[in-house]
């Protein structure tokens, strides 16, 4: 396959993913709640900030015990949030300005409330009964098990009507779905058709590990391959929508994730978040030194062509740190997170990037802006979260992981802008103090070219106008500063350096070149400076404190403009 048929079909690889909560961006009836004729009114701006893929968290029909992921009907659009007849021409719409648009597949378990889960609770004899996990014999202590330690203590609850136990491997109102049943397997991939059909272009499948279980009696003996569900799906979207993906949510050591991509064709999940990358990243940033993170980089394995890495600093969970070691975990704790309250399950942060960081909305944004520009030239699909290109920041007055879940600020006016509603209808409380939206807002950003709207809106296109860096292999370069990152990308000729200070300390960073043809520049893309590389393919390269760069190994054949 040629590299133009190849960037045309894989659309994914030099994607810029955006996630949002329909229910907390913008609430166009002033009921206090954000819908989605409200997201339709914010598509210029998302379209002007550089986006080309539009991830939806859950908007169906739910009891709203988890925000939304416990889905009581796969068919619909929760009522606060709009209509079926509002969600294609928001997809239409979005197209027209060059954004795809995934959404959650929720599917390891449902709400309790689901008409299925309703019906398997009628008896044994029930149609849905099989829909479920279920066992006669008392469980045992599966206490280390459960995701939530704050609110469940066993991943099974009696059902006390018929005397058996129900797996439920998040909260008891989410029964887990018995995925090595046929008939399950059948409704959901009817669930993909019919969005399919209104025009999304993919899935982010949640919780992965979870709905690929590997064979045991607690699941019923019926999966001998735990990956054969995927393979599964991957086919059938493969047949109803050739360009649609699969964005795993995998949080597994790196050599497992490969297995969830398939074989060598990448025959399962096309995207994978790169958690294990994320939390090195935190490590690093928390010791201002880039040793863990090259390292962590250099052993980051090998994938298929279609398949491809997500780089991301934060999503709508916990920041997860789970993949540390304990004393890993508790320098970046203490480094961003020392208050207990800022902490979660004992494995993560419920924080923000720019309040961790320590810099005030109108202060030095040096280090905020270096962790972006990092997260954007890092070989991969950078995906952010919404709010972060304008450096909003936590409220821990919130519960658990709504404190990263407030709404989204648009304006410095009531409630950011976000809702004309009183401020107790809203679905969370808006952030205060310093990154409150009198400080931290869309409005106040768009026409000034110093803010940080701007600056991520010019790390989206030149990471758009940069193939190599969604498609290039990577070599992490040695240097004497242990708190610099030096990495290369080459693709078909091209070939990139990212330079980036994790410490505020200037430094000349010699790099060479010798192996590659050049006419004797490299080009910053990000201020359009130059630097000279002699015949012999040397260079030295000033890095400022905190510094980052991005320059472009210029040759007599690149026909780029820049």
């Amino acid at each position: 396959m040629s590299s133009t048929a190849a960037q045309a079909d894989f659309w994914w690889k030099n994607a810029v993913v955006y996630c949002l909560d329909v229910e907390t961006f913008f609430d166009s009836d002033g009921d206090g709640c954000g819908d989605l004729v409200g997201l339709v009114r914010r598509l210029d701006h998302l379209a002007d900030l550089g986006v080309t893929c539009l991830w939806l968290m859950p908007f169906y029909p739910t009891a709203d015990r988890d925000d939304g992921y416990d889905i009581s009907d796969w068919y619909g659009v929760d009522d606060r949030l709009g209509s079926l007849g509002d969600v294609v021409p928001f997809v239409r719409m979005a197209r027209e300005r060059g954004m795809k648009v995934i959404i959650d597949l929720v599917v390891n378990h449902t709400s309790s409330d689901h008409p299925w889960f309703r019906s398997a609770l009628e008896g044994k004899d029930s149609p849905h009964r099989d829909y479920y996990v279920w066992r006669s014999d008392p469980p045992p202590d599966t206490s280390d098990q459960v995701v939530f330690p704050d609110e469940e203590d066993s991943i099974w609850t009696l059902d006390e009507s018929s005397g058996e136990w129900y797996l439920h491997r998040f909260y008891a109102h989410q029964p887990d779905l018995n995925v090595a049943n046929d008939a399950v397997r059948e409704e959901i991939t009817k669930v993909m058709g019919f969005w399919l059909e209104l025009g999304v272009d993919g899935f982010r499948v949640d919780a992965v590990p979870f709905l690929v279980t590997p064979d045991h009696p607690e699941t019923q003996g019926h999966a001998p391959d735990p990956h054969d569900f995927l393979r599964y799906l991957r086919e059938f979207l493969s047949r109803r929508k050739g360009e649609a993906i699969l964005l795993g949510e995998v949080n597994l050591p790196r050599e497992q994730q490969c297995e969830y991509f398939g074989g060598g064709d990448g025959d399962e999940l096309d995207m994978q978040f790169d958690f294990v990358g994320m939390q090195h990243t935190y490590l690093a940033l928390a010791r201002e030194d880039a040793t863990v993170l090259a390292r962590s980089l250099r052993v980051r394995p090998a994938i298929a062509q279609r398949s491809q890495w997500a780089s991301f600093l934060r999503n709508h969970d916990e920041l997860t740190l789970d993949k540390l070691g304990d004393a890993e975990r508790q320098e970046v704790f203490d480094a961003f997170g020392p208050d207990p309250d800022m902490q979660l399950y004992g494995r993560g942060l419920r924080r923000r990037l720019p309040p961790m960081l320590g810099e005030a909305p109108d202060g030095d944004q040096r280090r905020l802006k270096m962790a972006y520009s990092l997260m954007f030239s890092l070989p991969g699909t950078p995906v952010l979260f919404y709010g972060e290109e304008i450096g909003m920041g936590e409220n821990l007055d919130a519960p658990d992981r709504q404190a990263v879940r407030t709404p989204m600020q648009w304006t410095s006016g009531t409630n950011g802008g976000f809702s004309t509603a009183p401020p107790d209808r809203l679905p969370n409380p808006v952030t205060t103090g310093a990154y409150g939206p009198e400080h931290v807002n869309v409005a106040d950003q768009t026409d000034d070219p110093t803010s940080l709207l701007a600056f991520v809106s010019h790390l989206a296109r030149r990471y758009r106008q940069s193939p190599e860096l969604g498609w290039g292999a990577l070599e992490v370069l040695d240097t004497p500063h242990d708190h610099v990152l030096a990495h290369v990308v080459r693709w078909e000729g091209k070939v990139m350096l990212a330079l980036h200070a994790l410490a505020d300390r200037p430094v000349t960073v010699d790099v060479s070149f010798a192996d590659d043809a050049h006419d004797g520049t490299l080009v910053d893309l990000l201020d359009g400076t130059r630097v000279e590389v002699a015949e012999d393919g040397s260079a030295s390269v000033e890095l400022a404190g905190y510094g980052y760069r991005w320059l472009r190994l210029r040759t007599e054949q690149d026909d780029r403009l820049l």
